[in-house]
């Protein structure tokens, strides 16, 4: 092993690149080993044969990919994870293995042997065929890009690092029939152990307290670039590891863009910002976006739009529950709203929609689609939007739930939400 990390290093002395370190494990061993076994009850015909992420010839950190962290907490780049439900064990290939929680660990380049062995008695391999998320990527988002962009580009033609990793298998091992189970990884990240879930409170108090910053440091004549800046600081300074995803402002013309972040306006007087931005804290992710006047002050229209907005968001608040569609949260959303007073076919109103947003956790769009039924453990973003492109005016206001046993937990609770809470917050 010494021989080994001698040898790691000087590679990186000579090719002036840093070394990867290895990180503790974020959870305990038990909560990956329950995953892996969770797995393997699953697919219990074949191996479940999984690449970690590759190193890079960059000055970034190393990250894994989500599913390989997911199913070992092992950051150790060029790794591989094999789960075997014949003999009940998992198996971790990688050039070191500190505390890692497996009770069998080989060396990458054993791989190859070891399938041949194995593949004899084992005539299905199931792997992921969806790409690795890194850092601020998200899975279907990535997917799309690189098939149109390489894939099915005349000009390029590579196949992904999963798909090329499928043909291998193929090839190597013939007879062997190459399987995905990239869905099923996605369907149990959907449901967050109390672990995970205590992690992204902790990731949601350094967001909330950020975005406080960003408001109190907001006034015309500041440049969207510091505010941007400020965040990432303010996020950084309490403990988080990365931004979930770049911060976005969105002001004037830039509303009709929702992921805007181009920072090139300094705020005017009369300018109504949305701030969509989230920290990433030892690979879990927050999303909050808070939208509110630069100078503190709400103009007729810009309270008119943002209450409107901010009574779907609390209407959808008193909804979420276990058991409740999608469907039924919009029709229990109307109802809520009526009784508040708002028209719901109103021209205004139909501009916002409600129910779910998206899955929150090790990606900030994280995998899974959308429920049939909201579930226990279940993480996502309420997020109410409208964009008034004729006005150069938009608004979102978006919070990062949990579904508990009896209801939901605003995670990102403490933000100012309402006309009064924030006038008075920028104020002072």
């Amino acid at each position: 092993m010494k021989r080994i990390l001698i040898a790691i290093l000087l590679v990186s002395l000579m090719t002036g690149l840093p070394v990867s370190q290895t990180k503790a494990l974020q959870f305990d061993k038990s909560e990956y080993a329950g995953r892996r076994s969770t797995l393997m009850e699953k697919f219990h015909d074949g191996l479940i044969i999984l690449q970690g992420a590759a190193s890079l010839p960059n000055y970034y950190a190393f990250m894994q990919n989500n599913n390989f962290l997911y199913l070992t907490g092992v950051e150790i780049e060029n790794a591989y994870l094999v789960i075997d439900p014949i003999n009940k064990e998992s198996i971790l290939f990688a050039d070191r293995a500190e505390d890692s929680g497996f009770g069998k660990v080989m060396r990458p380049r054993e791989l190859k042997d070891y399938l041949a062995k194995r593949f004899e008695e084992v005539k299905t391999f199931y792997t992921c065929f969806q790409p690795e998320e890194l850092a601020r990527e998200c899975s279907g988002e990535k997917s799309g890009s690189l098939y149109f962009t390489m894939v099915k580009n005349v000009w390029d033609t590579r196949l992904t690092r999963e798909m090329q990793f499928v043909e291998n298998l193929k090839s190597k091992y013939p007879g062997v029939t190459v399987k995905d189970c990239s869905a099923y990884i996605h369907e149990m990240r959907t449901i967050k152990s109390p672990v995970e879930i205590d992690l992204m409170r902790k990731a949601a108090k350094i967001a909330v307290q950020a975005h406080i910053d960003v408001m109190k440091a907001t006034r015309p004549g500041v440049k969207e670039q510091e505010i941007a800046a400020l965040f990432e600081y303010a996020c950084k300074k309490e403990g988080a590891d990365e931004l979930a995803y770049y911060t976005i402002i969105c002001t004037a013309e830039n509303h009709m863009d929702l992921h805007h972040h181009g920072y090139e306006r300094t705020l005017a007087d009369g300018d109504f910002l949305v701030v969509d931005a989230g920290p990433d804290l030892h690979n879990y992710d927050i999303d909050i976006t808070i939208s509110y006047p630069a100078n503190g002050k709400f103009t007729p229209r810009q309270r008119e739009i943002y209450e409107a907005c901010n009574a779907v968001h609390e209407a959808c608040m008193q909804t979420y529950r276990p058991g409740l569609t999608p469907q039924q949260c919009n029709m229990e959303v109307r109802e809520i709203l009526i009784k508040k007073g708002f028209n719901p076919d109103s021209e205004l109103m139909k501009k916002f929609g409600g129910g779910f947003g998206h899955y929150v956790g090790m990606a900030v769009h994280d995998v899974g689609g959308g429920p049939s039924v909201l579930k226990p453990g279940m993480v996502f973003a309420n997020e109410p939007l409208a964009v008034f492109a004729k006005e150069k005016l938009g608004v979102r206001i978006e919070d990062t739930v949990v579904i508990t046993e009896t209801g939901c937990e605003n995670l990102t609770a403490g933000l100012p939400r309402t006309v009064t809470e924030i006038e008075s917050l920028m104020k002072r």
